[in-house]
């Protein structure tokens, strides 16, 4: 089989924040690494879920909702990818720190938290989720589009 992009990025020098990873026509998919890969500390299952939640909400609900396709969890549960169509660069990541933002600071009910609206409405954590949107907050605060490319082994 041929293998997939995202199995040539070197996870060794990979540290948290916000990477183009491809882009197919007008939409762009960015990986957004909240924590080193392989470091021992990975986003809890709850804390992960509640922010797949509140960032797809805010993010849906914002002046770009019309181009998020879909923002998700990485199974290595170090980060999330979220898809864009015909979003430029710098709106993009502005968006992601407004989403992000709106995650750290958020002090309410968590949206589509109920058996009718969830597959798996008890797994949440709203304490844990807003820490570590705090911390991805703070890794890319000062990002800009210059680092959107993965880095290199050195």
């Amino acid at each position: 089989m041929e293998r997939i992009a995202s199995f040539n990025v070197d996870h060794t020098v990979l540290p948290p924040g916000m990477y183009l990873s491809r882009e197919d026509g007008d939409v762009a998919t960015y990986d957004l690494r909240f924590c080193r890969p392989n470091a021992g500390r990975y986003i809890d299952n709850p804390s992960l879920h509640t922010v797949e939640h509140l960032f797809a909400t805010f993010a849906r609900n914002s002046a770009f909702g019309g181009s998020v396709i879909y923002f998700g969890p990485m199974g290595c549960r170090t980060g999330f990818y979220f898809l864009l169509r015909a979003v430029n660069a710098g709106d993009a990541i502005a968006l992601v720190r407004e989403a992000t933002a709106l995650v750290a600071g958020y002090d309410g009910d968590v949206p589509g938290c109920s058996e009718g609206e969830c597959g798996n409405c008890r797994e949440h954590d709203l304490s844990g989720a807003r820490a570590w949107a705090s911390g991805y907050l703070s890794a890319i605060q000062c990002w800009t589009e210059d680092m959107l490319a993965y880095p290199s082994a050195k």
